[in-house]
């Protein structure tokens, strides 16, 4: 089932007013953004964003979408689950919304979206298409549609692929839509609105852009970046870094070291302060842990990104591809098999299939108070651990030299 990820209560609001741009988004959301910049919008308007539902899919995460859903203001925005970019905005409710376009506004409790208004703002268009069993038809633009109910008695009207276009029905009334869809143009213009929420494709990135990019792990030696060509091996200094992947994000302290308990051989007193610290690229879905006295790269931890886990919204997604004993050596052979490599999409019993069993999982609470989502576990193989949420998927993996 789907579920809230977030609830912020506040009071109903009056309909706020946002820019409508037809095939790339409305106000400050734009198709193809990542889900943080979407959340990073919200949170720098609590004001006009203060009821938040975050819905998606607790046991299969990559079948649905994942959705910010503002109902005070009657849209929500859907993002892929693989890439999570935003695909596809839809105002569920247009009285709630204003919509600004041109000069002209549409929507909202007095500027209602009748077709006559929809079609004297906006122009002629093709025909649309008539769901006889949705009692629906739609309208399209270039990146643009509405849905219009149609009431039984006046189905005739609205023949699919006809001219005739159902401005006002023999009663002198018009219909007023029902949803408003916007979407990349090169998606395809005539889809029903039922197939449009499959079928809506998240458009091209930027040329250059190194989102989503692949980050190619050779286990125990190195990490290396598909488009920029950088590559991080195990030992380097925080100057290497620096000089590979830029300034990080964030730079933290490791307060405790919580695993050296486990380790019989470490003679240190297991209350040890540790002097270990982290780089965070958080826009990279990655942290590299460095040894406080040695200053050299002793940890890679790379984050997946999926919603049900406590740190969802912290880190985009790493988009990582780990070469098992199988490939070894090779970051240009083309691997068709799953057995050869593990993904940020690979499921736990996939990763046993390839790996092996490793036993027993450590549980990792990170404080059962302030996380909704219960525990995770944590799997350990030479050289990577894996951090597994309860419905399969990985969280997080960790890479370190045996």
């Amino acid at each position: 089932m789907q579920r809230p990820r977030r609830r912020c209560e506040g009071t109903a609001m009056g309909a706020i007013s946002l820019d409508l741009r037809p095939g790339v988004g409305i106000g400050p959301f734009t198709l193809g953004m990542p889900i943080c910049e979407a959340f990073a919008q919200v949170e720098q308007d609590p004001k006009n964003y203060d009821v938040v539902h975050v819905k998606y899919f607790d046991e299969e995460p990559l079948k649905l979408d994942i959705v910010i859903s503002l109902p005070d203001h009657g849209f929500h925005l859907r993002f892929d689950p693989w890439s999570q970019r935003l695909r596809l905005i839809e105002i569920f409710d247009v009285k709630r919304l204003e919509m600004r376009y041109a000069t002209s506004i549409i929507g909202g409790s007095s500027n209602l979206a009748t077709f006559v208004a929809v079609y004297s703002l906006f122009g002629p268009t093709y025909p649309g298409t008539y769901d006889k069993d949705r009692g629906v038809y739609t309208l399209f633009y270039p990146g643009l549609s509405f849905a219009f109910p149609i009431p039984s008695q006046y189905a005739d009207c609205c023949r699919d692929g006809e001219a005739e276009l159902p401005l006002e029905f023999p009663d002198g009334t018009t219909p007023v839509t029902c949803r408003v869809s916007i979407y990349d143009s090169s998606s395809g213009s005539k889809v029903g609105v039922g197939s449009m929420m499959n079928k809506a494709c998240t458009p091209p990135l930027p040329a250059g852009s190194h989102y989503m990019e692949e980050v190619h792990v050779k286990l125990g030696e190195e990490l290396r970046f598909s488009i920029g060509g950088q590559h991080i091996l195990f030992g380097a200094s925080p100057q290497d870094v620096w000089t590979e992947l830029g300034r990080p994000c964030g730079v933290h302290q490791k307060q405790v070291d919580q695993m050296v308990i486990h380790s019989a051989s470490d003679p240190r007193p297991k209350t040890t302060l540790c002097g270990d610290y982290f780089y965070n690229y958080f826009t990279r879905g990655l942290d590299i842990l460095f040894d406080g006295q040695t200053h050299k790269i002793k940890k890679f931890i790379l984050h997946t990104n999926y919603p049900g886990h406590a740190d969802f919204n912290t880190y985009m997604k790493c988009n990582f591809v780990i070469y098992c004993s199988d490939s070894v050596g090779s970051y240009d052979q083309d691997v068709n098999s799953s057995k050869a490599t593990i993904t940020a999409s690979t499921k736990w019993e996939q990763v046993k299939e390839i790996l092996g069993d490793c036993g027993q999982a450590a549980i990792q609470t990170q404080g059962s108070t302030s996380n909704p989502f219960g525990s995770t576990f944590v799997y350990g193989y030479p050289n990577v651990a894996f951090e597994v949420m309860k419905n399969g998927y990985i969280a997080t993996v960790t890479l370190f030299q045996s």
